[in-house]
């Protein structure tokens, strides 16, 4: 059997055929091109090709897919991947690594959606990315209003049309400020940045409502009372396929909100969540799992019946709801049927404070 291990670049790969027979390796240094791929694929024919994830290994992918030949894309956070104790690590040595992983059966495949769903998933990490721009824009425009000693409204009272209003009383063009107007100037720049990151969060926006209006996946998962579409774009687009998932331990360890779990003889610890997988999965279904409290019975008779009133328990138990939030959602997707919940209504006395 002969491996084709590639270690990606962005301007060179290194190509490793390894022949699992003889134990016999070869090593070449092609361009990251299409056509080069396209060569090396057709001078050497393997019977399998792995590739190291990165942000370019979808499209590495897709090609020598359609080439007709097997692709697996390797974990690379994966214990039998990471290097200790070593004093040189090279291309060719990634490669190599790679290649006999593959051979020993030790590779931990990544799951590769198909192109459409890829750019789908970029396009709703890619609001994210534009919120959290225009988060440090208000940070800074509020710091720059701190260190003159003037007050502002607060919350989102300064960004709504009257809070701008008065935020522009003090910019002023930085080509016009005195040595002791700079700031103004500085206000103006960002006043200027944080109108262009709105009106590009709202194109962004509206294709996602187009793209959500025609996805069954979407309308589905928002009939979950405390989830609307944003929440939902977000888990379809990081489960994508949901039958990929054998069992809802596999969907939780797949968003990193299990535990970390230490074993030795008759010990066995528990320890925080680990964190692994989409971030921006979890903060969605941390977020949700806060606003749920307020709209969702079953969410609320699973943080009390976990937290049990003590005050040191509620990021536990709000852990908890958004890791059952993700289940349910995993097996609503599979079985393609809405939310069902028995949970009798809760009075306003009994919501968590």
């Amino acid at each position: 059997m002969k491996i084709l291990a590639i270690d990606l670049g962005k301007f060179n790969s290194v190509a490793c055929l390894f022949d699992t027979t003889t134990n016999q390796s070869e090593f070449e240094t092609i361009a990251t091109q299409r056509w080069a791929f396209e060569q090396l694929l057709n001078q050497n024919q393997p019977d399998q090709i792995v590739i190291e994830t990165s942000s370019i290994s979808g499209w590495v992918h897709d090609f020598c897919q359609s080439l007709g030949y097997k692709v697996v894309v390797a974990n690379p956070s994966a214990e039998a991947w990471r290097w200790k104790n070593v004093k040189r690590k090279t291309d060719k040595d990634d490669a190599l690594k790679l290649a006999k992983l593959t051979a020993l059966a030790q590779i931990s495949a990544v799951y590769v959606p198909v192109a459409e769903r890829r750019q789908y998933r970029q396009l709703v990490k890619y609001r994210k990315t534009l919120v959290n721009r225009v988060t440090r824009i208000q940070n800074r425009i509020r710091a720059l209003f701190d260190q003159q000693g003037i007050s502002i409204p607060g919350g989102h009272r300064a960004w709504t049309v009257t809070g701008i209003e008065t935020l522009s009383q003090y910019r002023k063009p930085l080509a016009e400020c005195e040595l002791d107007e700079l700031w103004q100037g500085e206000l103006d720049l960002e006043l200027q940045s944080l109108d262009i990151l709105w009106q590009q969060l709202q194109s962004v926006d509206e294709q996602l409502e187009k793209i959500a209006q025609q996805d069954e996946q979407v309308k589905l998962l928002q009939t979950i009372p405390g989830v609307g579409r944003r929440t939902a774009e977000v888990i379809v687009a990081a489960l994508d396929d949901p039958n990929r998932f054998q069992n809802a331990r596999q969907v939780s360890a797949y968003a990193g909100l299990v535990p970390d779990q230490r074993q030795s003889g008759q010990t066995n610890r528990l320890g925080r969540i680990t964190r692994r997988g989409s971030r921006i999965l979890r903060s969605a279904l941390v977020e949700v799992a806060w606003a749920m409290l307020r709209y969702n019975p079953w969410a609320v008779s699973i943080y009390q019946r976990i937290c049990g009133g003590q005050t040191t328990r509620k990021k536990i138990a709000i852990i908890a709801v958004a890791r059952k939030l993700l289940v349910r959602c995993w097996a609503m997707l599979r079985q393609k049927q809405p939310w069902q919940d028995d949970t009798p209504q809760l009075g306003a006395s009994t919501a968590p404070s």
